[in-house]
């Protein structure tokens, strides 16, 4: 067994390999330090079963924009995972930084000459899988089983048409078809991509899997992609698709690979969402089906029914359409209309729902128990008869989405009904949405540390681990990714800055404008800036991104540029992504002036080198809304716990949002950009001076207010 020395030689020397006969590759300013850093992580940490208590390495890097770190740790992670005979997992945030690995850097890299050559696959999570046993029911229109499809709501609430089961037989037989001819059933190989509600129902999942009892096991799509990962030495996923694995073994035990979790930062976030509870309080048709599902599987199976399921489906029924008829009595005016959130707090869920949260809690915990009792008997039936595996399988994927929903009600109404330091620690709202003509009602349950999530889901699991992303850090410290991913106090834990190889400092500059309005005045403030853009727009002479905190603002500054001015504006939204940025290289590339007006999504990942980013404009100062339902309750736990929600949480995630913000104006050693932030707050403000602590030493420059282009405040 190589020694850890060993290990980190070998990691390296792969690497200098590969920079030394790989044609066009230069290894760029900071890139050797951060594959040091991945080499001495990969090969320090204990990995598999050990009788001791094992050594991790936790690594947390910063990398630079242009320090280009997925070369670093793909070279020196694949070379190391070989000589460990183990494999290297890489997750990601965004399709994009996916398409990127799997189009572009894994094909170079493995092409290149590597002292071990690595294989590589996309993961992908079931639901992106056709199940053919589903598939193939609903392309019969096979109901005599209780299928899943005559289990679902009226198909109005799915699909805005009279004939949509017509039309939907019609996509499976299409769908079913295509399997026989070719087509391997992963849903984005289609040329059309089918609407989510459609495809679900006929999607894999977990739920009503019965793998080798299937009769359709040996030539499952979802299956089939299981087998190709097992053959390969590095795997790309997401962050959704690792939480949600771990401890399922769909993908490989993080106890025993080497992992890294690019694009990092997204963590927390992703952990609260896995998390999330919802119940949908109007659709609930699927309950009268429920009862007659169960009591049919059950005859057929022989498993007698020690409870009266007819019963507890329908009081199931009457108690969700009962908190439905009291949310909406007593907190629709909160909801902004008839579509909206309304956040539910500790002493309201007492006063009105509790009872009968409690009561839903109680009959979806015995339609549970039901379930679970079928779910062993139908496993055991499959084992005794495997040849009428068909007909089980067919029943099992009805219990399977049938115990799924029932589980999922008894988990949010018990996460609303929480009290003590667990209520304290979660979110509880209720929302309205109006659809087709209706307004539908959904209760959600959401924990509010992701810090805790994550140290119990995740890194109790994890021996060798490289987070990173160029935005690890805030207002210039670690300290606050730390808390919110569950690092803080984790002893296997280290933190590296690898600096970007830009020159800031001659490269760009940050321009505060100042205004007359003050940031707090919503209406003077955005009319001003609108203003003021214009200008800009008017002496544009390349390329040029403008980035926006609200819809409204954006709306607001595109109907202030003059209409002969305007054909060399694109507004996010307008087009898709792709098309957007292909019209901006374009136009550039002939010579003319074009900016992009985007929101959040637009600042980050926005790849714009050159002159297709000289100018960089910020309307605002990016704080996140404080208004959603988990802000709101992470606030109020915050001060409770003696902390200053604005200074702990607000300043810090907007640092991190300029530190992306601010990194679309230079993204290669020659290009030149010009940020200019119209949020004097930056400069003359004690936690705007602490943002700007943490930015890139681009030289720093306060112009006194211009006079902008005249905006009415009116039309904001």
């Amino acid at each position: 067994m190589a020694t850890p020395e060993e290990l980190i030689a070998i990691g390296l020397q792969a690497f200098d390999a590969v920079v030394a006969r790989l044609p066009g590759f230069r290894v760029r300013g900071g890139q050797r330090d951060m594959a040091l850093e991945v080499a001495r992580t990969f090969a320090t940490a204990d990995l598999g079963e050990s009788s001791d208590t094992p050594q991790r390495a936790l690594s947390v890097v910063q990398a630079g924009t242009g320090v280009g770190k997925s070369a670093a740790y793909i070279i020196v992670g694949a070379a190391i995972a070989k000589a460990r005979k183990t494999r290297l997992l890489v997750s990601t945030s965004t399709v994009s930084l996916q398409d990127q690995l799997m189009s572009k850097d894994l094909p170079m890299l493995a092409a290149a000459a590597m002292p071990e050559p690595f294989t590589f696959a996309l993961a992908k999570g079931r639901g992106r899988y056709v199940c053919r046993q589903k598939l193939l029911l609903r392309a019969l229109n096979d109901t005599t089983a209780h299928d899943v499809l005559d289990l679902e709501d009226e198909p109005s609430a799915l699909v805005d048409t009279a004939k949509a089961p017509d039309a939907r037989v019609r996509f499976y037989r299409k769908l079913a078809d295509a399997l026989g001819n070719g087509w391997e059933g992963d849903r984005d190989s289609l040329p059309d991509a089918p609407a989510p509600e459609v495809w679900t129902l006929g999607a894999a999942d977990r739920h009503s899997c019965t793998a080798r009892a299937c009769p359709h096991y040996s030539t499952c799509s979802y299956y089939e992609a299981r087998k190709r990962l097992a053959g390969v030495d590095l795997i790309v996923a997401n962050h959704n698709l690792v939480l949600a694995s771990v401890g399922a073994h769909t993908l490989p035990d993080l106890e025993s690979c080497l992992v890294v979790f690019d694009e990092g930062h997204h963590l927390p976030a992703k952990a609260v969402e896995q998390f999330a509870a919802t119940i949908d309080l109007t659709r609930l048709k699927w309950l009268d089906k429920a009862a007659p599902a169960f009591m049919g599987i059950a005859a057929e199976i022989e498993e007698p029914l020690q409870a009266p399921v007819e019963r507890m489906a329908r009081e199931l029924k009457a108690t969700l359409a009962d908190i439905g008829h009291l949310i909406w009595d007593n907190f629709s005016s909160g909801m902004q209309g008839k579509d909206g959130i309304r956040r539910l707090h500790a002493g309201e869920i007492e006063a009105v729902l509790e009872e009968p949260l409690r009561l839903a809690a109680a009959h979806a915990g015995g339609l549970e128990s039901i379930a679970r009792v079928l779910h062993d008997s139908l496993r055991a039936r499959m084992k005794e008869e495997p040849a009428r595996n068909a007909r089980w399988s067919a029943l099992y994927s009805v219990l399977g989405g049938l115990a799924h929903r029932i589980s999922n009600a008894k988990r949010t109404t018990e996460m609303l009904l929480e009290t003590g330091e667990e209520g304290r620690t979660t979110a509880k709202w209720c929302s309205a949405e109006t659809r087709t003509g209706n307004v539908a009602l959904h209760l959600h349950a959401c924990p509010i540390l992701p810090g805790d999530l994550l140290a119990y889901s995740l890194w109790h699991k994890v021996r060798a681990a490289v987070v990173t992303s160029a935005t690890m850090t805030s207002c210039g410290g670690f300290e606050f990714f730390l808390q919110e991913s569950g690092l803080a106090s984790d002893p296997a834990v280290t933190t590296t800055v690898v600096q970007s190889p830009f020159d800031y400092a001659k490269q760009g500059t940050i321009i505060v404008r100042k205004t007359e309005a003050q940031p707090r005045s919503l209406g003077a403030y955005n009319a001003e800036v609108a203003g003021m853009l214009a200008d800009e727009v008017a002496n544009l002479r390349t390329g040029a991104l403008a980035l926006f905190t609200s819809r409204r603002h954006l709306e607001l500054a595109y109907d202030a540029i003059p209409e002969h001015l305007r054909d060399r504006v694109l507004v996010q939204g307008s087009a898709p992504r792709a098309s957007l940025l292909a019209t901006h290289r374009q136009r550039v590339a002939d010579g003319m002036p074009s900016i992009i007006l985007g929101l959040q999504s637009f600042g980050e990942g926005m790849d714009l080198p050159g002159s297709l980013c000289n100018d960089l404009f910020i309307a605002k100062l990016p704080f996140e809304s404080p208004a959603s339902p988990v802000g709101e309750a992470r606030s109020e736990y915050v001060q409770a716990t003696g902390g200053d929600p604005f200074d702990d949480l607000v300043v810090p995630a907007t640092g991190v949002r300029m530190l992306q913000w601010t990194g679309r104006g230079i993204r290669t050693e020659t290009d030149k950009t010009r940020i200019t932030c119209f949020d004097r707050r930056l400069t003359e403000t004690a936690f705007g001076r602490r943002i700007l602590s943490g930015l890139p030493p681009y030289p720093v420059r306060v112009e006194p207010r211009m006079k902008p282009r005249q905006v009415d405040p009116a039309f904001i």
